[in-house]
């Protein structure tokens, strides 16, 4: 099978470098050309177009920033439903609304494509490590064909949550809101344990050893008592983006969230302060 690949960022790199390793055959599209030419050195084929790679390819992987420039590369008389062969498959990895998922599965429908939700948890050099978990939503025959790629595109695990389009996104806006509370509450209690004149790092140390042995808590534990942020994995932006998107799916299926409108707070004066383009964990800066 053919395959495409569309969105070349700080994860998308490595992913798409997954497959072309695996495959030895990969489209790319990338809206700055540039970030394509590690993958082109590599043999990829940079194409001109989002419907030119839709139409040379059987399955499309896509991870854009957000759910208009998702709508933006489906939809439309360029974009990959219209342009997708017949049974070709999309599989979408960005973080985006549930009803997203919703109208872009609709839309494939529509052209007789198939669409996939399939966000990703994991930073670049978990990419790199294939050490990527999937969550994965959609047809069930569809999601047999797609999960072998997935694997060879990086993933520890691929994990299903039924034939409805949304599911997969609902799961991963969850995850994104533990993520960010976990850096916040780690951040809070950093700057407490450093005020009564306890050593954080050590303290850190003890806990990720014993209750709290898990990536989030090792990883972004070590970038806050470290205060390197200028180098980031996921951007605050973008975190920001997660937490509304989180309050806008509460708000559609009524459920409270009040820890969630003080996230959406500090990542808002995070944003105002200039801190858009750090890592997210830069969060812990506001207790400064």
């Amino acid at each position: 099978m053919k395959i495409g690949f569309i969105g070349l960022g700080s994860l998308g790199t490595p992913i798409a470098e997954n497959l072309l390793d695996a495959h030895k055959q990969l489209f790319v599209f990338n809206r700055t050309a540039s970030k394509a030419e590690p993958l082109v050195k590599k043999k990829a084929v940079n194409c001109n177009s989002i419907k030119e790679l839709a139409s040379l390819s059987d399955i499309v992987f896509s991870i854009v920033s957000d759910d208009d420039a998702l709508k933006e590369i489906t939809a439309g008389t360029e974009g990959i439903a219209a342009h997708l062969k017949k049974d070709g498959i999309h599989v979408a990895m960005s973080t985006i609304l549930p009803a997203t998922a919703k109208e872009l599965s609709a839309l494939h429908k529509k052209h007789h494509n198939h669409y996939i939700a399939c966000p990703v948890m994991g930073r670049p050099e978990a990419a790199r490590e294939k050490k990527l978990n999937f969550l994965v939503s959609g047809e069930k025959k569809i999601i047999d064909i797609v999960k072998p790629y997935l694997h060879q595109a990086g993933a520890a695990g691929a994990w299903e949550f039924g034939e409805e389009s949304a599911a997969a996104n609902t799961a991963k806006l969850c995850t994104n809101y533990m993520i960010i509370s976990a850096i916040e509450s780690m951040a809070e209690g950093i700057q407490l344990a450093k005020k009564s004149g306890i050593d954080p790092a050590a303290w850190m140390n003890m806990l990720t050893l014993t209750l709290f042995s898990a990536p989030v808590f090792i990883n972004y534990g070590r970038i806050i008592l470290e205060e390197k942020y200028i180098q980031a994995s996921f951007k605050l932006k973008l975190g920001y983006k997660d937490v509304n998107l989180v309050l806008s799916q509460a708000s559609e299926v009524k459920a409270k969230m009040p820890v969630g409108e003080v996230l959406r707070k500090q990542l808002a004066k995070s944003m105002e302060s200039g801190k858009g383009e750090y890592d997210w964990a830069a969060v812990a800066d506001l207790l400064k």
